[in-house]
Protein backbone atom coordinates (compact mmCIF):
# COMPACT_ATOMS: atom_id res chain seq x y z
CA UNK A 1 0.00 0.00 0.00
CA UNK A 2 1.20 3.65 -0.84
CA UNK A 3 1.44 5.85 2.28
CA UNK A 4 0.41 9.30 1.41
CA UNK A 5 2.50 12.20 1.79
CA UNK A 6 1.53 13.66 5.26
CA UNK A 7 2.59 9.81 6.63
CA UNK A 8 5.61 9.98 5.13
CA UNK A 9 6.39 13.38 6.29
CA UNK A 10 5.59 12.36 9.91
CA UNK A 11 7.62 9.31 9.83
CA UNK A 12 10.38 11.91 8.64
CA UNK A 13 9.55 14.04 11.43
CA UNK A 14 9.49 11.33 14.13
CA UNK A 15 13.00 10.51 13.16
CA UNK A 16 14.19 14.01 13.27
CA UNK A 17 12.45 14.10 16.82
CA UNK A 18 14.13 11.05 18.05
CA UNK A 19 17.75 12.49 17.32
CA UNK A 20 17.04 15.42 19.20
CA UNK A 21 15.73 13.55 21.86
CA UNK A 22 18.77 11.17 21.86
CA UNK A 23 20.78 14.34 22.70
CA UNK A 24 19.21 15.03 26.05
CA UNK A 25 20.33 14.14 28.94
CA UNK A 26 19.03 12.07 31.91
CA UNK A 27 15.60 13.26 33.08
CA UNK A 28 14.56 15.47 30.56
CA UNK A 29 15.47 12.52 27.81
CA UNK A 30 12.84 10.43 29.79
CA UNK A 31 10.41 13.14 30.51
CA UNK A 32 9.83 15.65 27.41
CA UNK A 33 12.11 13.94 25.37
CA UNK A 34 9.46 10.30 25.62
CA UNK A 35 6.61 12.48 25.84
CA UNK A 36 7.49 14.30 22.92
CA UNK A 37 8.54 10.79 20.88
CA UNK A 38 4.79 9.06 22.03
CA UNK A 39 2.92 11.69 20.75
CA UNK A 40 4.37 11.95 17.24
CA UNK A 41 4.34 7.97 17.55
CA UNK A 42 0.38 8.60 18.26
CA UNK A 43 0.44 10.91 15.74
CA UNK A 44 1.51 8.76 13.20
CA UNK A 45 -0.77 5.68 14.71
CA UNK A 46 -3.76 8.20 14.02
CA UNK A 47 -2.64 8.89 10.59
CA UNK A 48 -2.26 4.95 9.35
CA UNK A 49 -6.05 4.69 10.77
CA UNK A 50 -7.53 7.09 9.04
CA UNK A 51 -5.88 6.05 5.84
CA UNK A 52 -7.56 2.75 5.79
CA UNK A 53 -11.07 3.38 7.65
CA UNK A 54 -13.72 4.67 5.16
CA UNK A 55 -14.07 8.21 3.96
CA UNK A 56 -16.97 8.99 6.06
CA UNK A 57 -15.00 7.18 9.31
CA UNK A 58 -11.69 9.18 9.00
CA UNK A 59 -13.02 12.39 10.84
CA UNK A 60 -12.26 10.98 14.63
CA UNK A 61 -9.13 10.13 13.36
CA UNK A 62 -7.82 12.79 12.25
CA UNK A 63 -9.79 14.95 15.21
CA UNK A 64 -7.15 13.50 17.63
CA UNK A 65 -4.26 13.40 14.96
CA UNK A 66 -4.77 17.68 14.83
CA UNK A 67 -4.89 17.28 18.67
CA UNK A 68 -1.81 15.66 18.45
CA UNK A 69 -0.35 18.08 16.77
CA UNK A 70 -0.30 21.05 18.74
CA UNK A 71 0.19 18.91 21.98
CA UNK A 72 3.55 18.16 19.93
CA UNK A 73 3.84 21.63 19.20
CA UNK A 74 3.56 22.10 23.11
CA UNK A 75 6.39 19.61 23.50
CA UNK A 76 8.46 21.86 21.41
CA UNK A 77 7.81 24.46 23.06
CA UNK A 78 8.82 23.64 26.01
CA UNK A 79 12.42 22.27 25.03
CA UNK A 80 13.03 25.80 23.64
CA UNK A 81 11.85 27.73 26.89
CA UNK A 82 14.19 25.28 29.28
CA UNK A 83 16.82 26.14 25.98
CA UNK A 84 17.42 22.31 26.03
CA UNK A 85 17.90 22.77 22.03
CA UNK A 86 19.15 25.06 19.74
CA UNK A 87 16.78 27.81 18.60
CA UNK A 88 17.28 26.74 14.82
CA UNK A 89 16.46 22.98 15.34
CA UNK A 90 13.56 24.00 17.16
CA UNK A 91 12.27 26.42 14.34
CA UNK A 92 13.14 23.78 11.65
CA UNK A 93 10.62 21.16 13.75
CA UNK A 94 8.12 23.76 14.40
CA UNK A 95 8.09 24.62 10.57
CA UNK A 96 7.77 20.48 9.53
CA UNK A 97 5.04 20.28 12.19
CA UNK A 98 2.76 23.09 10.88
CA UNK A 99 3.06 21.47 7.34
CA UNK A 100 1.96 18.65 8.86
CA UNK A 101 -1.14 19.98 10.59
CA UNK A 102 -1.88 22.19 7.47
CA UNK A 103 -1.64 18.69 5.34
CA UNK A 104 -4.22 17.11 8.16
CA UNK A 105 -6.49 20.14 8.49
CA UNK A 106 -6.62 19.96 4.37
CA UNK A 107 -7.75 16.18 4.39
CA UNK A 108 -9.92 16.79 7.19
CA UNK A 109 -12.00 19.51 5.32
CA UNK A 110 -11.39 17.05 2.25
CA UNK A 111 -13.18 14.17 4.41
CA UNK A 112 -15.91 16.14 5.74
CA UNK A 113 -16.99 16.97 2.83
CA UNK A 114 -16.03 20.45 1.89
Amino acid sequence: MENLPVIVKTGEFYRAVSRVSEKLTGLKRQTIGRRLEDTVLSLLEYEVMAKNAARQNTAPYLLKACALVELAMFHLRILAAENLVSPTTIQQLQAELLEIGRELGGWRKYSQGR
